[in-house]
């Protein structure tokens, strides 16, 4: 990856694309972001292929309860996914459209949903499996994640090939003084007066990998209406991000995308898996219970996030729609409740933030990818 000698300053808010998508001016904050990494000719993100979405779906791929998952299914379904996409007649082709043996990958998992809705140990091993088959060594892989506990709890270590890397950032959203992020690879803003200003990279991302792998969940959220692709790399890939939502305000509208576009974040991650064997419908993004717990039994492939995310966006509000909960883009204040979520997780009709599903689209407007519904290439398989 091409790195300039001088600090890369964008010092001033997106003001075109937040005109462009409605927002205005004065709601977005003002963000400085600091890289001295160069965009790759074709960045990853949105990649070779922008605004298509290949969705496999097989009715076998979970128990008939959805608790135990196939894995020869989801290695059948992962094949076919990434054949498609690429247009290639063989699996191992397809995935050298993206990776060479001399690269450094990092699976970027969501392990937030534990222990129900999580980047399935069964696809993460697929990937890992396909990786090597390219002529990637073992201790070439990085499965990464901020947060140390909730790897601890999924523990992918049991199911991958000895000398796979496990990585998290910091233990339990207790950082911020380690080495684990990059001092010169930020995005700074104020938000709501709070004294650490700055969002760092996770420096794996910046200074050793090559490429980027993304599989988040289908899953709702309660700031961003939905989590999927654009906050799974996002904010799975930045400290300091949780202070954007407070008190039933969130700025998750224009900082998902705005992180998302961060070099070299953008550039390296080639590929977006999306898991939705299994989904949450409400109180995401976690799923300590089934309480929310659906299975749409399907996989998402594509190298556009913002495309996919825009998919899901319709999933979880149709979901909703089917459990007779609000929409995710209700702004009725009437709806707010900010006693720690407890009543939110009680009662599918209240939030603790008003949601920004818009998030999606302003991330289209910064050059991530295609939100609208009308021009993305969704192409379904049921096998």
């Amino acid at each position: 990856m091409e790195r300039r000698t001088f600090v890369k300053l964008l010092s001033t808010t997106p003001l075109a694309p937040a005109l462009a998508a409605g927002v205005e001016a004065a709601d977005i904050p003002r963000y400085r972001t600091v890289t001295s990494y160069a965009p790759a000719a074709v960045p990853g993100m949105p990649g070779p292929y922008p605004g298509t979405v290949i969705s496999v779906k097989s009715a076998r791929c979970l128990s008939p309860d959805g608790l135990k998952i196939h894995g020869e299914v989801v290695r059948e379904m992962m094949e076919r996914g990434m054949r498609t996409l690429t247009g290639e007649t063989r699996t191992l082709d397809a995935w050298r459209q993206f990776f060479r043996s001399d690269d450094i990958v990092g699976i970027k998992v969501n392990a937030g949903g534990r222990p129900w809705v999580v980047s399935t140990p069964e696809i993460v091993v697929e990937c890992v499996r396909n990786l090597m088959a390219v002529g990637i060594r073992p201790n070439q892989i990085y499965i990464f994640e901020r947060f140390e506990d909730q790897m601890d709890d999924i523990n992918y270590a049991q199911y991958l090939p000895a000398g796979v890397n496990i990585f998290s950032a910091e233990r339990a959203n207790q950082r911020y003084s380690n080495a684990n992020y990059d001092p010169n690879v930020y995005v700074e803003a104020d938000f709501f007066g709070e004294d650490d200003t700055r969002s760092n990279i996770i420096s794996l991302i910046s200074r050793k990998l090559t490429k980027i792998i993304n599989i988040p969940n289908m899953k709702d959220h309660g700031a961003t209406g939905v989590t999927g692709c654009l906050k799974n790399i996002a904010y799975g890939g930045f400290s300091n991000v949780a202070r954007t939502h407070y008190r039933g305000t969130s700025h998750t509208l224009s900082f998902v995308g705005t992180l998302a576009a961060v070099e070299p974040i953008r550039s390296r991650t080639v590929l977006q898996i999306m898991d939705g064997l299994r989904g949450v419908w409400h109180a995401g993004p976690f799923a300590a219970t089934l309480k929310y717990v659906f299975f749409p039994r399907t996989i998402m492939f594509g190298t556009d996030p913002v495309a996919i995310d825009r998919l899901l966006i319709d999933i979880i509000e149709e979901e909703r729609k089917r459990q007779g909960a609000i929409s995710i883009w209700d702004r009725n204040e009437k709806t707010l409740d900010f006693n720690n979520g407890k009543r939110r997780d009680e009662d599918p009709n209240v939030n603790i933030i008003i949601r920004e599903p818009g998030h999606v689209d302003f991330a289209a407007r910064l050059g991530l990818g295609v939100s609208d519904i009308s021009k993305i290439k969704l192409q379904e398989i049921e096998i």
